[in-house]
């Protein structure tokens, strides 16, 4: 096998979180800055921790704004999460190839949790780093070194998978491989921009290039 270590962000990229993070901001930023801002003006941020975002769109309440939509993001959460086509299966068939497989996402862990339970997503999973596990946060490597400690990952056997700039620079600043996937929302040519090594059509591709398939 090409890859015998998998790292995933969540959000966008296992679970489609889309809608849930969108009427969150949406509904926080109403609430104090009426009419404002719009989702173009919120997509390009996606992916960076939630307080980051906050202080671009409102800095002199940034904590504020973060407790609020973290409230109402949790209210809805069940109601608006969504699972992608092939996810499931994809991790049913990575795992009995041995492939070890983790989650590396900015979330905090309780939402993180709520989002893996939500689809069975946990059992798959033999790492799960989240935004309060480390200092730094993607694109900075030490999520993922962090996760590949745990793993006992080899650099050159592990791919990272994201649907954010973020995930794919965090992974070139780590020295290892990255997939991004062209679901997601901020579209699969502005991700080709920062060059990953692959693009992900859909989930059930990643077998072949884990194996080192013709077919990848």
């Amino acid at each position: 096998m090409k890859y015998q270590y998998i790292l995933f962000d969540l959000d966008g990229t296992l679970i489609d979180t889309n809608d849930l993070i969108m009427t969150s901001f949406l509904y926080t930023l109403d609430l104090y800055y009426p009419g404002k801002y719009t989702m173009e003006e919120l997509i390009p941020h996606m992916g960076e921790p939630l307080y980051d975002q906050m202080l671009l769109f409102g800095p002199e309440r940034a904590q504020e704004l973060v407790e609020v939509y973290r409230e109402h993001n949790e209210r809805v959460h069940d109601e608006l999460v969504k699972e992608f086509p092939g996810v499931r299966s994809t991790l049913d068939a990575l795992q009995d190839m041995g492939v070890k497989m983790a989650v590396v996402t900015s979330k905090m862990r309780r939402t993180t949790e709520m989002g893996l339970r939500l689809f069975g997503l946990e059992k798959y999973m033999d790492s799960v780093i989240c935004y309060q596990d480390t200092e730094k946060h993607k694109p900075d490597p030490e999520p993922l070194l962090k996760s590949m400690n745990e793993l006992g990952a080899d650099p050159a056997k592990t791919l990272m998978i994201g649907d954010s700039q973020y995930d794919v620079l965090a992974a070139q600043h780590t020295g290892i491989d990255s997939a991004g996937v062209a679901w997601s929302w901020k579209g699969a040519d502005f991700l080709q921009s920062f060059t990953p090594t692959y693009m992900l059509h859909h989930m059930g591709e990643l077998i072949d290039i884990v194996k080192d398939s013709p077919g990848s």
